[in-house]
């Protein structure tokens, strides 16, 4: 006789529009359980592609009454909830909100309590994060609720603010002058790690009630991380040049420069930096055992968290973009400046030509036809590609008319292809970076057709961001003259 699975659990997710949250709530979906979200702000999980799968209760996490009613008749309580970024009182609004769902989560007889904090370094003094975190553990522990608290350092995801910080200052500085915390160790572990142990959590029995360090294989400090962040992403090795008196508050100026992470986030993340964060233990695994493969090693899981841009992912900023499919990818909620630097050019223009007869121009694009823009510049970068070992313009198209996902088309390849819509193409060139052109054709309303022309680029290191700067100049012309020129002839027919 089969062994009977698990009855469902119903679950509560807090914090569910930050990164850990939005990612938690799918695979607690997945796993069979029933998921409560709780928000103070239910409009802000409209676009969550899960939205339409979960119960959506509104409460601040404050108010004692609302949260308690959130409880109500729930087996599990994720609290994923923290004030970082919201000023120096974060401490006190973090231990207030704490001490909220610990009483209204004995209060509603909820079965179990399970956090995710920070790794806690013995004999060191922790900075204000680590230490708040070490605080709300407290709380939820003497919650009178079974307490699970997952203790994890730096998360390795496209999105996490600590893996957003690594990654701007890894690809935007080949000579970096750093503060000391360079040094300091870090055990760092994989998104998709993390949300396996919370997801794990859930089953566990009644006794179990105590922190548990998670981490990945590799313990590296963080100029390591940096070096191997930058093989991962093949860039050229980084030059790192510590300087002894760079003060936390100098450190987190200096970040707030070369990255977009807001300062209220960055600057409690540089101050934890000076901390060690090892696993002491590793007793996690008795309860959620390893995977057969064991844990995400460092260099996977920045791989993993880089697959957006490898795979064209970027298109998940365009309103015809696929649900992520992974842990590891972007979500639509994730704040702007996550997922690495994105360069684009949004061109739209009506035409008075039906549809179909702009989609045929576009679909004829290039080849003998050309680009219907600046001939010269084409034919100029296409001896520029060749020069440097690239395909050039050389391979044309293998149809006048029509294109096939796979197709070479000049130096670009066909990515997607929707008929009578959608046109994409992913640039083989020689670039310092990744690229992508994209026609997007649509009915218009009062009559005709609408073209939208969407050039991208994600830059690979410095040069790569002066590379776009340098030609930005000549947008106008090129990518402004193409759209007018494919509209123009869409008209002629």
């Amino acid at each position: 006789m089969a062994d009977a699975q698990p009855a469902p659990l119903t679950c509560l997710v807090t914090g569910a529009t930050g990164y850990v949250g939005g990612r938690l709530v799918p695979e607690l979906l997945a796993a069979g359980h029933r998921v409560r979200v709780m928000s103070r702000s239910p409009e802000r999980l409209r676009d969550h592609p899960w939205a339409g799968d979960v119960e959506i209760v509104q409460a601040d996490a404050g108010d004692a009454d609302a949260v308690q009613r959130a409880c109500a008749g729930v087996d599990v309580v994720y609290y994923l909830i923290h004030a970082l970024g919201s000023g120096s009182s974060f401490e006190e609004t973090d231990r207030h909100t704490a001490r909220v769902m610990a009483g209204a989560a004995r209060e509603a007889g909820v079965g179990r309590l399970v956090y995710l904090g920070g790794l806690q370094p013995e004999d060191e003094e922790l900075s204000p994060h680590l230490r708040s975190r070490g605080e709300v553990a407290a709380i939820l522990l003497g919650s009178g609720v079974p307490t699970v608290v997952l203790r994890a350092a730096v998360i390795l995801g496209s999105g996490s603010a600590s893996f957003e910080m690594l990654r701007y200052l890894t690809e935007r500085l080949p000579v970096m002058v750093t503060p000391r915390w360079v040094h300091s160790r870090i055990q760092p572990i994989a998104i998709r790690d993390v949300l396996r142990y919370l997801v794990g959590c859930a089953d566990l029995p009644a006794e179990v009630h105590r922190c548990f360090d998670i981490g990945g294989p590799d313990v590296m400090n963080y100029a390591e991380m940096m070096q191997r962040y930058a093989v991962v992403a093949r860039l050229p090795r980084r030059r790192i040049l510590p300087v002894p008196l760079f003060t936390p508050s100098l450190s987190s100026h200096w970040v707030g420069l070369i990255t977009p992470v807001p300062a209220g986030i960055a600057r409690p993340l540089v101050e934890s930096l000076r901390n060690t964060v090892v696993c002491a233990e590793h007793d996690i695994a008795g309860y959620v055992p390893d995977p057969p493969d064991g844990l995400i090693g460092f260099d996977d899981a920045v791989a993993l968290a880089l697959q957006r841009v490898r795979d064209s992912a970027v298109s998940s900023r365009w309103s015809s973009a696929s649900v992520p499919g992974a842990p590891s990818d972007p979500l639509p909620t994730d704040p702007d400046w996550a997922g690495g630097s994105l360069y684009v050019d949004d061109r739209v223009r009506h035409s008075s030509a039906p549809p179909d007869a702009l989609w045929r121009v576009v679909e004829g694009i290039g080849g003998d036809r050309g680009w219907y823009s600046w001939a010269l510049a084409w034919r100029v970068r296409g001896w520029l590609d060749r020069a440097v070992g690239g395909v050039g313009l050389r391979r044309g198209r293998r149809d006048p008319d029509r294109l096939y996902v796979g197709d070479a088309l000049d130096f670009w390849r066909v990515e997607e292809r929707e008929p009578d819509r959608l046109l994409r193409l992913r640039a083989e060139m020689r670039l310092p970076g990744l690229a992508w052109l994209e026609f997007h054709v649509e009915q218009a309303e009062a009559g005709g057709s609408t073209l939208r022309q969407r050039a991208t680029f994600a830059p690979r290191g410095l040069f790569g961001h002066a590379y776009w700067w340098a030609v930005a100049a000549f947008h106008g012309v090129v990518f402004g003259g193409m759209l007018r020129g494919i509209v123009a002839a869409a008209e002629r027919r």
